[in-house]
C-alpha cells in the first residue's frame, strides 16, 4: 500500500444504537485500511444527507456500531492493493458519494466512484457535489431529459438538490416550478431561476392554473408521502413522476391502475447508484457539474458548516427542516 505517513487512530462520529441526534458518538477509532480497489482519503469535508438519519434512528437497519456517510472530500493519502494509479495518486483531491464512513477525519471510498477535484475547486466545498450533484444531473440528463419548451415541478425547491436541479433544468431551456415551505426558500428558489414558487398545500391547482391545464411535463419529488398523490395530479398527460426521496416518509403501496387514471403517466423511483454504474459515467457527470461551475451557470450554495462533533446539531437542523442548500461536516 502506497501512502503517506498516517496515524493509526482518528476521530470519528459512531452509532452505537438506533436513536435521535444524540445517538451520533464523537469518538476515537482506527483509521481504516483501504481494501482491493480503494483509497484512503484524509477528510475536508462529509457531505450531511437525509438519509443518515434514517440510518441513525433505525429507519434502516444498520449493523451497530457504525460510522455514518457516504459523501465526502478529501485528499487521497494511501492506495489499497489492485487500486488502478493510473486514474489516482496519494496527493490527489477527490469527492465520492461512495465513500464508507464520512463522518471522521479519514474514509476509505472505491476508485471507480472519485470524482477527480478541479484545481480552482475548494477541496470542503467539493463536498457538496457527489451526491446532490450528481443526482440533480441524473434527473433531468437520465431519468427525464428536459429539454427547452418542458415544463417541470420541483419540490423542496431550496433544497440542496432543488436548487441544483432548478438551476441545471433551467440551463437546458425548461421553465421550472418549485415548492418551499418560507418566504425566505422561496427567495432562494426565485434566485435559482424558479418562474414560479408555490406552497405545498394545494399546489397542484396550481400547477394546472399556471399551464393552462395541461399539467406539467415532469415532477422531481424527493419529498414523498405528503406531496404524492398532488405529484401526480400535477402530470400532463404521459407525463414523469420521478419519486427520487422520501423526507415526510415512505409512499404507500400504490395502485398501477392510479397511473392509467392519471393521463398514462410513468411513475419511477430512480436511485443515485444505478446512474454510476461506472467509472466513465461517474466522471461524465462530474465533468458536466464542474464545467458548469467553472462557466458559472451553477452555484453550490454551501447553506452551513458545522463541525463533525456537533454532527447531531446538524442532524437535528435538518429534521427539522431549518437547513437550506448544502450542509458540510467539518473535521
Amino acid at each position: 500500500m502506497t501512502e503517506m505517513s498516517l496515524p493509526s487512530t482518528q476521530h470519528a462520529v459512531r452509532v452505537h444504537a438506533s436513536g435521535g441526534p444524540e445517538a451520533l458518538q464523537w469518538t476515537e477509532v482506527p483509521v481504516p485500511s483501504p481494501g482491493p480497489g480503494e483509497v484512503l482519503v484524509r477528510t475536508a469535508a462529509a457531505g450531511l444527507n437525509f438519509i443518515e438519519t434514517y440510518q441513525r434512528s433505525g429507519v434502516y437497519r444498520m449493523p451497530h456500531p457504525f460510522i455514518p456517510g457516504s459523501e465526502g472530500s478529501g485528499t487521497v493519502v494511501a492506495l489499497g492493493p489492485e487500486a488502478d494509479r493510473a486514474s489516482v495518486a496519494v496527493g490527489d483531491v477527490v469527492a465520492t458519494a461512495a465513500g464508507s464512513g464520512t463522518y471522521a477525519e479519514y474514509f476509505t471510498a472505491p476508485v471507480d466512484q472519485l470524482l477527480p477535484v478541479p484545481s480552482g475547486v475548494d477541496a470542503a466545498e467539493a463536498a457538496a457535489i457527489p451526491l446532490q450533484g450528481m443526482t440533480a444531473h441524473y434527473l433531468c440528463r437520465s431519468t427525464v431529459e428536459v429539454k427547452p419548451d418542458q415544463t417541470v415541478l420541483v419540490h423542496a425547491g431550496a433544497g440542496g438538490v432543488g436548487l441544483l436541479l432548478t438551476q441545471l433544468c433551467v440551463s437546458h431551456g425548461a421553465t421550472v416550478i418549485t415548492t418551499a415551505s418560507t418566504e425566505e426558500k422561496k427567495s432562494l428558489s426565485r434566485a435559482a431561476g424558479a418562474s414560479h414558487v408555490l406552497d405545498y398545500s394545494g399546489f397542484a391547482d396550481s400547477v394546472r392554473d399556471l399551464t393552462g391545464g395541461r399539467g406539467v411535463d415532469a415532477v422531481f419529488d424527493g419529498v414523498g408521502r405528503d406531496t404524492f398523490d398532488e405529484s401526480l395530479a400535477s402530470l400532463r398527460i404521459r407525463g414523469t413522476l420521478a419519486l427520487f426521496g422520501g423526507a415526510s416518509g415512505p409512499v404507500p403501496p400504490v395502485d398501477p391502475q392510479r397511473l392509467n387514471s392519471a393521463g398514462s403517466v410513468f411513475l419511477t423511483r430512480p436511485t443515485l447508484v444505478h446512474h454510476t454504474l461506472t467509472a466513465e459515467e461517474t466522471r461524465w457527470r462530474a465533468r458536466e457539474l464542474f464545467s458548469a461551475l467553472d462557466a458559472g451557470t451553477l452555484d453550490f450554495r454551501i447553506g452551513a458548516t458545522y463541525p463533525l462533533a456537533e454532527s447531531g446539531r446538524a442532524h437535528g437542523d435538518l429534521e427539522s427542516r431549518r437547513t437550506t442548500g448544502k450542509s458540510l461536516l467539518l473535521p
